[in-house]
């Protein structure tokens, strides 16, 4: 099978890094916006929302490491490539998701146990709102990079920066609220603790699919199938069996042996195994490599 270049490597490398550089230069700013429009427009909810903006720094710090690693070519060390560098950076940024969105819960329910009262002002509400904007608009690019490059790392960073969106959303909520009404100040802690579950939820999602991969989980039977209705349907294929498939930094990584009539010369099973490789190269997404072994057809001997 054709195996990504290195020209394609260091492209989707400079791709995913530029993407996270650009996260990193947003993060900066929106921290020191919310620090500044926190302390000025009396918010301790906007305050708590740059403390996950610096959780964010931290995340683009470790998507930085990973790319730089991930992406490397096979090497003598490293014989099937260092995907799972980029598999180990995605749980870490899981991890962070989730320990983030336990802090906001936790400062958020402590809130309203206390009865802390907060008033904040329009500048409060003005820098919620430029999070929103500049943060949604990044997850949108982040994930549409990261999809591109077939790249989960990028693709969880996305929702980091998703769920700073959201938590922004909350802070948005509350201080409207308490702007409208002095009263409602406690929907400010209230939809905090909401927007945290959904982060947990992301981050679990993200950690699960990364333990899945170091423990070489197979795939869906969906994936499964269509690889083995793809081998069966090149011409020469008897049978298939013994079909392997784990996930490296999210590309399928796979070797299964197919029956070919042992009559066959060994030049005429080599090309069938080509064939076989080129068509899951073309059917299956995200293919890394494939190994494809030759088995001759056993002959049944008549009873004597």
């Amino acid at each position: 099978m054709e195996k990504p270049t290195p020209d394609s490597e260091t492209m989707s490398a400079r791709a995913g890094r530029s993407v996270t550089l650009v996260g990193a230069l947003v993060n900066v700013l929106l921290i020191l916006l919310k620090f500044f429009a926190g302390i000025f427009g009396n918010s301790q909810a906007l305050i708590a929302d740059a403390v996950h903006s610096l959780s964010d720094l931290f995340t683009d710090a470790i998507v930085l490491l990973g790319l730089r690693v991930g992406r490397k070519a096979p090497d003598a060390e490293h014989p099937f490539g260092h995907g799972r560098i980029e598999t180990l950076a995605s749980a870490i940024v899981g991890m962070a998701l989730i320990a983030t969105a336990l802090y906001l819960g936790i400062e958020a329910a402590l809130n309203i146990y206390r009865h802390t009262e907060y008033h904040p002002t329009n500048l409060a509400l003005i820098g919620a709102g430029v999070s929103i904007a500049l943060k949604e608009a990044l997850y949108h690019y982040t994930v549409h990079i990261g999809r591109r490059i077939k790249s989960q790392l990028i693709i969880a960073n996305a929702w980091h920066h998703r769920s700073d969106s959201l938590s922004s959303v909350a802070v948005f909520m509350g201080v409207a609220g308490a702007l409208i009404n002095p009263s409602l100040y406690i929907l400010d802690s209230f939809a905090a603790i909401l927007v945290s579950f959904f982060i947990v939820k992301v981050g679990l999602e993200i950690l699960r699919d990364s333990l899945r991969e170091f423990t070489d989980t197979a795939p869906p039977p969906e994936i499964l199938n269509k690889i083995s209705d793809c081998t069966r349907s090149v011409e020469g294929v008897l049978d298939t069996h013994d079909l392997r498939v784990r996930t490296s930094g999210g590309m399928y990584q796979m070797e299964t042996h197919i029956v070919v009539d042992g009559q066959l010369t060994v030049s005429e099973g080599h090309r069938i195994a080509k064939a076989v490789e080129s068509c899951l190269a073309e059917e299956i997404e995200d293919l890394d490599r494939v190994i494809v072994h030759v088995d001759p057809a056993i002959e049944e001997k008549e009873p004597e």
